[in-house]
């Protein structure tokens, strides 16, 4: 079912997109509370087009699919600290990434809360996040199931000593 749906929401979620970037600069100034997105409005429009196109390169479907969906290959554990690369940001092609010298990234919008309902409060979920991105900082641990007995085909009653 997640995999009709997810690129369905997806493909809604990108036209909803395309509509509104005219007023996606005014948007994000207010709910950011950063000016610049409005005062450097062709700037940020340019911006928004090259974010959208990345979007539609597999993180909208990603997000419904993975993070909305709550993917079943999450980790127990992810390894890593942020090196600052910016190749998890759409391969430095998001909208709010700003460049802060030396090869550095960093997100113009990290200590806004709505930050966290995206893709990004998210990353890395799982070691294919790692991959697509080439993130040269993060490992994803082993996928451990929840229930061991029922991924080996062991069954409950196996467990339980006799009387």
């Amino acid at each position: 079912m997640r995999k009709i749906v997810a690129p369905a929401l997806a493909r809604l979620y990108m036209g909803s997109f395309y509509l509104a970037m005219p007023v996606m600069p005014l948007l994000a100034s207010l709910l950011f509370l950063r000016s610049k997105y409005v005062l450097e409005y062709r700037s940020t429009f340019k911006k928004l087009r090259i974010h959208a196109a990345a979007m539609q390169e597999g993180p909208a479907e990603h997000y419904f699919h993975d993070v909305m969906g709550r993917s079943p290959t999450v980790p127990q554990e992810i390894h890593g600290t942020c090196v600052q690369c910016g190749n998890c940001c759409m391969d430095r092609r998001c909208v709010f990434l700003e460049d802060v010298g030396g090869d550095k990234y960093q997100c113009g919008i990290y200590q806004s809360p709505f930050r966290k309902l995206s893709n990004c409060g998210s990353f890395p979920l799982n070691q294919r996040d790692i991959d697509r991105y080439a993130c040269p900082s993060y490992t994803a641990g082993a996928v451990i199931p929840i229930h061991p007995e029922r991924a080996a085909g062991v069954g409950y009653a196996s467990r339980v000593p006799a009387p």
